[in-house]
């Protein structure tokens, strides 16, 4: 592992270590594991850029850089930052275009951050920075093409999903509003500014429908992971009942304001990781 690599996991192995994911990962055969971090210090390096401070140009040709550096692995010429990614890319088939695909996630919150996307955008914006993660994850679990494929599309939905639901307060007071205007138009909000929709009574009308939509994708998920190895899906599994338990919580809850943070208790992340951790 490179100098500079190390330091850059070291940081954002600090960042996962109290996190769902570095519960659901840890307990993965060495080479998968060290794979996924890999996987999880890419996305949290990009998404660094994406949320910066910075002016925008700025961090667009940070992004840049990173679609160059991508296309230097894969062209057999890795910059320092990616050396130690050269073999878990041949080992597990990692894709060029999906780690691509989590950039160009990234990206579209910088030249103006998003506010009340279409349907279409929301979807596209989903699949890119969670879908796509999952996509490259799939290909470490070592589960079948097409069940990995589709488990990645309908998991990564629903995480992102309800870290959207989760996350409304947190975005606005970054300039973001990420639900769907087909949504807010239907439950007559038509205004785009974050501040004063996540203030709204009819905030809950558009929150239930997305929280909905999120539990059939967990469910669609669960059907693809019980006809899998249990092994082979022993991390996406505890990922899914960690965010589906959140999700449950902010149903429980509900959206309408003033809304308390939810967590997930240290028991019930205790509990989950008995059930499904234990072959």
């Amino acid at each position: 592992m490179t100098s500079e690599t190390a330091a850059a996991d070291a940081n954002y192995g600090t960042t996962a270590s109290g996190s769902s994911f570095y519960a659901a990962m840890r307990i993965l055969p060495r080479d998968q594991r060290e794979a996924m971090f890999l996987i999880y210090s890419f996305c949290r390096q990009v998404d660094d850029i994406a949320d910066s401070h910075e002016p925008r140009p700025e961090r667009l040709a940070g992004l840049q850089q990173w679609r160059d550096d991508i296309d230097a692995l894969y062209q057999g010429r890795p910059p320092a930052r990616l050396q130690d990614y050269v073999a878990p890319v041949r080992t597990f088939g990692l894709k060029r275009e999906d780690f691509l695909a989590v950039v160009d996630g990234m990206e579209m919150d910088v030249p103006q951050d998003i506010r009340a996307p279409d349907f279409a955008t929301l979807d596209l914006y989903c699949d890119r920075v969670a879908s796509a993660v999952g996509r490259l994850s799939v290909r470490v679990f070592g589960l079948p093409e097409n069940d990995g494929i589709e488990l990645a599309h309908h998991l990564g939905r629903a995480l992102q999903l309800t870290n959207i639901l989760r996350d409304i307060d947190e975005d606005a007071t970054l300039g973001r509003l990420y639900l769907p205007r087909e949504a807010l138009l239907h439950a007559g909000i038509t205004s785009n500014d974050p501040h004063k929709v996540i203030v709204e009574r009819a905030l809950p009308k558009v929150c239930q429908p997305l929280a909905e939509r999120a539990k059939a994708y967990f469910e669609k998920a669960d059907e693809i992971m019980k006809r899998n190895s249990r092994r082979k899906v022993r991390a996406p599994r505890i990922m899914s009942k960690y965010y589906r338990a959140i999700l449950d919580l902010l149903l429980e809850r509900g959206f309408a304001a003033p809304r308390a943070p939810v967590r997930v208790t240290k028991m019930a992340k205790i509990g989950i990781l008995l059930r499904y951790a234990i072959i």
